[in-house]
């Protein structure tokens, strides 16, 4: 009877822990189905004037604020954190910073996600003797070259002459050589929002 009884007591404990071990992988199964998955890559840096989402696992109060501008200044202001920085922060990186300063002060282990949902207008304009002569913008997730952007305008005419072109940049302006760039002489110059590029027609 006492041999009985030890057989009882030990699957009843071995049963308890399956249960437990059960309900905590449901648990973390409900929480990340309930989070959303990002809709762009999670190493696209945050840029001013992008509209996201945060949202907090379970926490009602917080998600209903629902569209989150960032300020020209790289700010956005949530629900009881006030207003944080995230300049020069990917997505990721600025999900990480949120959770950190909810778990601070306010949450247990909080569960963060930010998704963008609306891009900033970042583009550049090329003009000249491009084929579609005009504002290209920048692929949301990385940034652009002025051979990509030429490409993306195109591509030049026959009469371009790719090694005097232009590039303004906040009033000053540089003469690039492309077709070095091209031939793989020279490296691709990265560009930035509001450049001007200007392609010239050769002289004959």
């Amino acid at each position: 009877m006492k041999s009985f009884t030890h057989r009882h007591i030990l699957a009843f404990a071995l049963c308890n822990i399956f249960l437990l071990s059960g309900f905590s992988q449901s648990r973390e199964a409900e929480k990340s189905k309930s989070l959303p998955v990002p809709t762009v890559p999670v190493d696209y840096v945050l840029q001013p004037q992008d509209v996201i989402r945060v949202q907090v696992f379970q926490e009602e109060e917080i998600n209903k604020q629902g569209e989150v501008g960032i300020s020209s200044e790289s700010t956005i202001t949530l629900p009881m954190i006030g207003t944080i920085s995230v300049a020069g922060l990917t997505v990721r990186q600025a999900e990480q910073k949120i959770r950190d300063l909810y778990d601070k002060d306010f949450l247990v282990n909080p569960g963060v996600s930010v998704n963008v949902l609306k891009y900033s207008d970042r583009s550049v304009n090329v003009v000249g003797s491009i084929k579609n002569a005009g504002r290209v913008q920048f692929p949301p997730e990385k940034g652009l070259t002025i051979l990509e952007a030429i490409s993306l305008a195109g591509g030049h005419d026959r009469l371009a002459d790719l090694k005097r072109v232009k590039l303004t940049r906040k009033n000053e302006t540089s003469v690039v050589n492309v077709d070095d760039i091209v031939k793989g002489g020279a490296k691709d110059v990265a560009l930035e929002v509001g450049d001007v590029v200007f392609v010239p027609e050769r002289i004959l």
